[in-house]
C-alpha cells in the first residue's frame, strides 16, 4: 500500500507532540517507527520501558489519539 506522504509527516509531528508530553511528565518516550497505512509501529522508551502502565500509555493514550485523528489506522503496536 502506498502512504501519502503529507499522512506520514503528519503522523509523525503527532507522535513528537505525544513525545513531547510523555517526555515532560513521565519521563518515557515514544518514537515513529513505521507506518504501513494500517497499522503504526512505535517504540516506547524511557520510563516506559519496564512500567506496568506502558500498555495502557500505548493503547489507551498513544493510540487513542491518533485515531482522533487518523480514524483509519487499524492499530498501534511498540515494537523493540
Amino acid at each position: 500500500m502506498t502512504i501519502d506522504p503529507q499522512t506520514e509527516l503528519q503522523m509523525k509531528a503527532l507522535v513528537e507532540q505525544l513525545n513531547a508530553y510523555i517526555e515532560t511528565f513521565h519521563g518515557g518516550s515514544v518514537e515513529y517507527v513505521d507506518f504501513d497505512g494500517k497499522v503504526l509501529k512505535v517504540r516506547l522508551g524511557g520510563a516506559c520501558l519496564g512500567c506496568p502502565l506502558s500498555p495502557s500509555t500505548l493503547h489507551g493514550w498513544v493510540a487513542g489519539t491518533v485515531r482522533q485523528f487518523f480514524p483509519d489506522v487499524a492499530d498501534v503496536v511498540a515494537v523493540e
